[in-house]
Protein backbone atom coordinates (compact mmCIF):
# COMPACT_ATOMS: atom_id res chain seq x y z
CA UNK A 1 0.00 0.00 0.00
CA UNK A 2 2.83 2.37 0.95
CA UNK A 3 4.66 1.60 -2.29
CA UNK A 4 1.52 2.36 -4.29
CA UNK A 5 1.09 5.76 -2.61
CA UNK A 6 4.75 6.57 -3.26
CA UNK A 7 4.37 5.61 -6.94
CA UNK A 8 1.30 7.85 -7.38
CA UNK A 9 3.17 10.74 -5.78
CA UNK A 10 6.14 10.28 -8.11
CA UNK A 11 3.91 10.11 -11.22
CA UNK A 12 2.01 13.24 -10.17
CA UNK A 13 5.26 15.11 -9.62
CA UNK A 14 6.60 14.08 -13.02
CA UNK A 15 3.39 15.17 -14.78
CA UNK A 16 3.50 18.51 -13.03
CA UNK A 17 7.10 19.15 -13.99
CA UNK A 18 6.45 18.14 -17.59
CA UNK A 19 3.57 20.64 -17.86
CA UNK A 20 0.98 18.02 -18.79
CA UNK A 21 -1.46 19.19 -16.13
CA UNK A 22 -1.76 20.98 -12.84
CA UNK A 23 -2.41 18.31 -10.22
CA UNK A 24 -3.21 18.50 -6.53
CA UNK A 25 -3.38 15.93 -3.79
CA UNK A 26 -6.19 17.48 -1.72
CA UNK A 27 -9.76 16.20 -1.93
CA UNK A 28 -11.19 19.38 -3.47
CA UNK A 29 -8.53 19.46 -6.18
CA UNK A 30 -7.73 23.12 -5.61
CA UNK A 31 -4.31 24.53 -6.34
CA UNK A 32 -2.80 27.54 -4.55
CA UNK A 33 -1.79 30.45 -6.76
CA UNK A 34 -0.35 33.93 -6.40
CA UNK A 35 -2.44 36.64 -8.02
CA UNK A 36 -0.30 38.94 -10.16
CA UNK A 37 -3.01 41.08 -11.78
CA UNK A 38 -6.77 41.53 -12.00
CA UNK A 39 -7.51 42.20 -15.68
CA UNK A 40 -11.26 42.65 -15.20
CA UNK A 41 -14.06 41.14 -13.16
CA UNK A 42 -13.79 37.64 -14.62
CA UNK A 43 -10.17 37.40 -15.76
CA UNK A 44 -6.96 37.45 -13.75
CA UNK A 45 -3.28 36.67 -14.10
CA UNK A 46 -1.74 34.30 -11.58
CA UNK A 47 1.55 32.62 -10.95
CA UNK A 48 1.34 28.89 -10.44
CA UNK A 49 4.41 26.73 -9.99
CA UNK A 50 6.49 29.70 -11.13
CA UNK A 51 4.58 30.08 -14.42
CA UNK A 52 2.44 33.11 -15.29
CA UNK A 53 -1.05 32.09 -16.39
CA UNK A 54 -4.19 33.93 -17.47
CA UNK A 55 -7.30 32.58 -15.76
CA UNK A 56 -10.86 32.97 -17.07
CA UNK A 57 -13.58 32.41 -14.46
CA UNK A 58 -15.85 29.51 -15.39
CA UNK A 59 -19.62 29.93 -15.89
CA UNK A 60 -19.79 33.69 -15.30
CA UNK A 61 -19.43 36.84 -17.38
CA UNK A 62 -18.90 40.37 -16.07
CA UNK A 63 -19.38 43.59 -18.07
CA UNK A 64 -16.42 44.63 -20.23
CA UNK A 65 -13.92 47.17 -18.93
CA UNK A 66 -10.88 46.42 -21.10
CA UNK A 67 -12.32 44.95 -24.31
CA UNK A 68 -10.43 46.28 -27.40
CA UNK A 69 -13.61 46.86 -29.43
CA UNK A 70 -16.14 47.73 -26.71
CA UNK A 71 -16.52 50.77 -24.43
CA UNK A 72 -16.43 50.52 -20.65
CA UNK A 73 -19.79 49.01 -19.74
CA UNK A 74 -21.95 49.78 -16.70
CA UNK A 75 -20.84 47.91 -13.57
CA UNK A 76 -17.62 46.70 -15.24
CA UNK A 77 -15.39 48.80 -12.98
CA UNK A 78 -17.38 47.73 -9.94
CA UNK A 79 -16.89 44.08 -10.92
CA UNK A 80 -13.15 44.54 -11.39
CA UNK A 81 -12.82 46.36 -8.09
CA UNK A 82 -14.84 43.72 -6.27
CA UNK A 83 -12.69 40.89 -7.66
CA UNK A 84 -9.55 42.79 -6.69
CA UNK A 85 -10.85 43.40 -3.15
CA UNK A 86 -11.69 39.71 -2.72
CA UNK A 87 -8.34 38.45 -3.99
CA UNK A 88 -6.00 41.05 -2.52
CA UNK A 89 -4.12 39.57 0.42
CA UNK A 90 -6.24 36.41 0.35
CA UNK A 91 -5.29 32.76 0.14
CA UNK A 92 -6.29 32.19 -3.50
CA UNK A 93 -6.95 28.76 -4.98
CA UNK A 94 -8.16 27.46 -8.32
CA UNK A 95 -10.34 24.49 -9.07
CA UNK A 96 -9.59 23.80 -12.71
CA UNK A 97 -12.28 22.95 -15.20
CA UNK A 98 -12.33 19.83 -17.30
CA UNK A 99 -10.06 20.40 -20.29
CA UNK A 100 -8.46 23.25 -18.32
CA UNK A 101 -7.99 25.73 -21.20
CA UNK A 102 -10.09 27.70 -23.66
CA UNK A 103 -9.24 28.46 -27.29
CA UNK A 104 -7.15 31.44 -26.18
CA UNK A 105 -4.96 29.29 -23.97
CA UNK A 106 -6.40 30.66 -20.74
CA UNK A 107 -6.91 28.40 -17.76
CA UNK A 108 -10.60 27.84 -17.04
CA UNK A 109 -11.26 27.69 -13.33
CA UNK A 110 -13.46 28.19 -10.32
CA UNK A 111 -11.70 30.75 -8.14
CA UNK A 112 -11.65 30.85 -4.34
CA UNK A 113 -10.40 33.54 -1.95
CA UNK A 114 -9.96 32.41 1.66
CA UNK A 115 -12.29 29.52 0.85
CA UNK A 116 -15.04 31.73 -0.62
CA UNK A 117 -16.20 31.34 -4.22
CA UNK A 118 -15.42 34.51 -6.18
CA UNK A 119 -17.96 33.52 -8.83
CA UNK A 120 -20.76 33.15 -6.29
CA UNK A 121 -19.99 36.50 -4.70
CA UNK A 122 -19.96 38.30 -8.06
CA UNK A 123 -23.37 36.80 -8.84
CA UNK A 124 -24.77 37.74 -5.42
CA UNK A 125 -23.71 41.35 -5.86
CA UNK A 126 -25.21 41.53 -9.35
CA UNK A 127 -21.79 42.08 -10.91
CA UNK A 128 -21.87 39.03 -13.19
CA UNK A 129 -24.33 36.86 -15.09
CA UNK A 130 -24.29 33.10 -15.58
CA UNK A 131 -22.89 32.55 -19.07
CA UNK A 132 -20.76 30.36 -21.33
CA UNK A 133 -22.35 27.19 -20.01
CA UNK A 134 -20.76 24.40 -22.00
CA UNK A 135 -20.41 20.72 -21.20
CA UNK A 136 -18.53 19.25 -19.46
CA UNK A 137 -17.85 22.36 -17.32
CA UNK A 138 -21.27 22.69 -15.70
CA UNK A 139 -20.47 21.51 -12.18
CA UNK A 140 -21.88 24.53 -10.33
CA UNK A 141 -24.32 25.91 -12.90
CA UNK A 142 -27.50 25.07 -10.94
CA UNK A 143 -26.07 26.66 -7.83
CA UNK A 144 -24.99 29.76 -9.74
CA UNK A 145 -28.37 30.13 -11.43
CA UNK A 146 -30.14 30.04 -8.05
CA UNK A 147 -27.92 32.86 -6.83
CA UNK A 148 -28.51 34.83 -10.04
CA UNK A 149 -32.30 34.52 -9.71
CA UNK A 150 -32.12 36.08 -6.25
CA UNK A 151 -29.96 38.95 -7.55
CA UNK A 152 -32.50 39.51 -10.34
CA UNK A 153 -35.31 39.51 -7.82
CA UNK A 154 -33.47 42.08 -5.69
CA UNK A 155 -32.60 44.19 -8.78
CA UNK A 156 -28.99 44.61 -7.70
CA UNK A 157 -26.08 45.64 -9.91
CA UNK A 158 -26.51 44.72 -13.56
CA UNK A 159 -30.13 43.76 -12.85
CA UNK A 160 -30.99 47.32 -11.82
CA UNK A 161 -30.80 48.48 -15.46
CA UNK A 162 -33.78 47.37 -17.48
CA UNK A 163 -32.85 45.23 -20.48
CA UNK A 164 -29.13 45.74 -19.92
CA UNK A 165 -28.53 41.98 -19.64
CA UNK A 166 -29.37 40.10 -22.83
CA UNK A 167 -28.90 36.51 -23.92
CA UNK A 168 -25.90 37.53 -26.03
CA UNK A 169 -24.32 39.70 -23.33
CA UNK A 170 -24.58 43.29 -22.15
CA UNK A 171 -26.17 46.01 -24.27
CA UNK A 172 -24.34 49.32 -23.87
CA UNK A 173 -25.24 52.90 -24.75
CA UNK A 174 -23.06 52.83 -27.83
CA UNK A 175 -25.13 50.16 -29.59
CA UNK A 176 -26.00 51.45 -33.04
CA UNK A 177 -29.49 51.19 -34.43
CA UNK A 178 -29.97 48.11 -36.62
CA UNK A 179 -29.88 48.76 -40.35
CA UNK A 180 -33.51 47.74 -40.68
CA UNK A 181 -34.62 50.56 -38.37
CA UNK A 182 -33.10 53.36 -40.47
CA UNK A 183 -35.73 53.22 -43.19
CA UNK A 184 -38.64 52.11 -41.04
CA UNK A 185 -41.45 54.38 -39.93
CA UNK A 186 -42.09 52.13 -36.96
CA UNK A 187 -39.71 53.31 -34.24
CA UNK A 188 -41.03 51.60 -31.11
CA UNK A 189 -38.65 48.88 -29.93
CA UNK A 190 -39.99 45.65 -28.51
CA UNK A 191 -37.59 43.72 -26.32
CA UNK A 192 -37.82 40.45 -24.42
CA UNK A 193 -35.66 40.53 -21.29
CA UNK A 194 -33.63 37.63 -19.91
CA UNK A 195 -36.42 37.00 -17.38
CA UNK A 196 -39.04 36.80 -20.17
CA UNK A 197 -40.65 40.23 -19.68
CA UNK A 198 -41.94 41.81 -22.87
CA UNK A 199 -41.20 45.54 -22.80
CA UNK A 200 -41.50 48.24 -25.43
CA UNK A 201 -39.42 51.42 -25.56
CA UNK A 202 -40.26 54.82 -27.02
CA UNK A 203 -37.57 57.07 -28.53
CA UNK A 204 -37.94 59.39 -25.55
CA UNK A 205 -37.21 56.58 -23.12
CA UNK A 206 -34.05 56.38 -21.05
CA UNK A 207 -33.04 52.95 -22.31
CA UNK A 208 -34.11 53.33 -25.94
CA UNK A 209 -30.61 53.66 -27.43
CA UNK A 210 -29.14 50.75 -25.51
CA UNK A 211 -32.04 48.40 -26.23
CA UNK A 212 -31.63 45.77 -28.91
CA UNK A 213 -35.11 45.13 -30.36
CA UNK A 214 -36.59 41.75 -31.11
CA UNK A 215 -39.63 43.42 -32.69
CA UNK A 216 -40.62 46.85 -34.06
CA UNK A 217 -43.99 48.52 -33.55
CA UNK A 218 -45.63 51.54 -35.18
CA UNK A 219 -47.96 52.34 -32.29
CA UNK A 220 -48.13 51.68 -28.57
CA UNK A 221 -51.46 49.91 -29.07
CA UNK A 222 -49.81 47.52 -31.50
CA UNK A 223 -47.12 46.78 -28.91
CA UNK A 224 -49.65 46.24 -26.12
CA UNK A 225 -51.78 44.03 -28.33
CA UNK A 226 -48.69 41.86 -28.82
CA UNK A 227 -48.30 41.44 -25.05
CA UNK A 228 -45.63 44.10 -24.44
CA UNK A 229 -45.75 46.63 -21.62
CA UNK A 230 -44.27 50.12 -21.65
CA UNK A 231 -40.83 50.66 -20.13
CA UNK A 232 -40.99 52.37 -16.75
CA UNK A 233 -38.30 54.87 -17.79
Amino acid sequence: MLKTKMLVSVISALLLISGCSYLTSNDEKRIPVKVEKVIDGDTIKVRVDGKLETVRFLLVDTPESVHPSKPVQPFSKEASTYTLDMLEGADVQLELGIGERDKYGRLLAYVYADGQSVQENLLKKGLARVAYVFEPNTKYVDQYERIQKQAQKDSVGIWSIENYVQEEGYVSDDVEQPEQAINKECKIKGNISSSGDKIYHLESGRYYKMTKPEKWFCTEKEAMDSGFRKSKQ
